[in-house]
């Protein structure tokens, strides 16, 4: 089996693949990538078993055929190419694997292609189109919201919520949730499921040169997402979500209107002084001043500034982590910030103080951490 193809297309797409590759393997054939040749293509697959991701490159060649070649030393020996073609030929009684270059020639050990896992078929799938863009905002708006806690598995992931009216993004860890809303997408019918993390942040690498139509396919088990020359098959997380609309406070009297960058940058200063245990900040805000504070008094360390805000309600006192603040803010695209609150036991929501996008509708919610007075 013989095929020519270019160093740095292959190499392109090889980097957008390892990310899937375990540090360790259960099974050792997933160190290595899946060549598959029919005709004038090259499919290209890695695999964790959870995550499947394949790629597909025009080459030249005449044969089909399929062998695992070592996914490591593949990348590093192609990294060290300048641009050029090179020529993959194959044996396929032992699976050796010679590369031939403009320099010399190269041998590795492959194995048999045809002990690499194959991608799960999705059956009875249903679909949905969103513009890679719009999947892309959607995944960086969410994921730091995810949780980490391996006893709560369905908040390590990414909840995907469609109805006929919009389709929703959600991603909580109990102490802080984000609810990304696009009234301008709807599905055929109600459904919803959980995608975990890795997969999400392969696609988000790999949406971010591209501005095709994603398909995603999905059943009970797993989901596809296709776009371009590329396949991302991975396992749902299985269980309920929480009922995160509940959480969410209806009434908030309180309203807090801040130029974000100022806000994040006071914080920022100030969580410095904060426990290093709770990171709290305490937010004091009477007419149009916000204080914000942090004490450490285990050091007696604090610090506190005064900013100009706008302000509709009661004087309130309230303290947050200001940690999670600060990924809210960073993660608002907007010059202003609404802070919508009702009492200082009771969850923040922060809002973008202008409109984003037509169709887009960002909440961000954030439990209080009570006052040591």
């Amino acid at each position: 089996m013989k095929f020519v193809v270019s160093s740095t297309v292959l190499l392109k797409q090889l980097q957008l693949l390892q990310g899937v590759l375990a540090s360790s393997n259960t099974l050792p054939i997933l160190d290595n990538f899946l060549f598959d040749i029919d005709g004038k293509q090259l499919t290209v697959t890695a695999s964790d078993l959870e995550t499947t991701i394949t790629a597909s490159l025009a080459v030249e060649a005449k044969d089909k055929g399929t062998v695992a070649i070592p996914a490591r030393l593949l990348l590093d020996t192609l990294k060290a190419f300048p641009e050029q073609p090179l020529t993959f030929s194959v044996d396929s009684k032992h699976f050796g694997v010679e590369i031939n270059s403009d320099q010399g020639k190269y041998k590795m050990t492959g194995f048999n292609g045809a002990e690499f896992p194959r991608s799960p078929q999705l059956e009875d799938a249903a679909k949905m189109s969103l513009p890679a863009g719009t999947l892309a905002t959607a995944i960086n708006k969410t994921i730091f919201a995810t949780g980490n806690d391996d006893l709560r598995p369905v908040m390590s992931g990414i909840f995907f919520e469609m109805t006929e009216e919009d389709v929703r993004f959600v991603a909580t860890d109990a102490h802080k949730l984000v609810r990304y809303k696009r009234t301008d997408l709807q599905a055929p019918k109600a459904a919803s499921f959980i995608v975990p993390k890795k997969p999400l942040n392969l696609l988000k690498n790999t949406l971010s040169g591209t501005n095709a139509e994603v398909t995603i396919e999905f059943n009970e088990n797993n989901a596809a997402f296709r776009f371009d020359n590329t396949v991302l098959v991975c396992r749902l997380i299985d269980g309920k979500y929480p009922n995160y609309e509940a959480v969410i406070p209806k009434t908030n009297p309180n309203k807090l209107t801040i130029d974000r960058t100022g806000f994040l940058s006071s914080i920022r200063r100030v969580a410095i002084f904060a426990n290093k245990t709770t990171h709290q900040v305490r937010l004091h805000i009477n007419g149009s001043q916000l204080t914000v504070s942090a004490e450490d008094l285990d050091f007696a360390n604090e610090a506190n500034e005064k900013l100009t805000c706008s302000y509709e309600g009661d004087e309130i006192t309230i303290g947050f982590n200001s940690r999670f603040l600060m990924d809210m803010l960073n993660n608002i695209n907007a010059e202003h910030v609404v802070l919508e609150m009702s009492a200082p036991n009771r969850a923040g929501i922060l809002l973008p103080g202008e409109p984003g996008e037509a169709g887009e509708d960002v909440l961000m919610l954030v439990m209080p951490v009570m006052l040591n007075n």
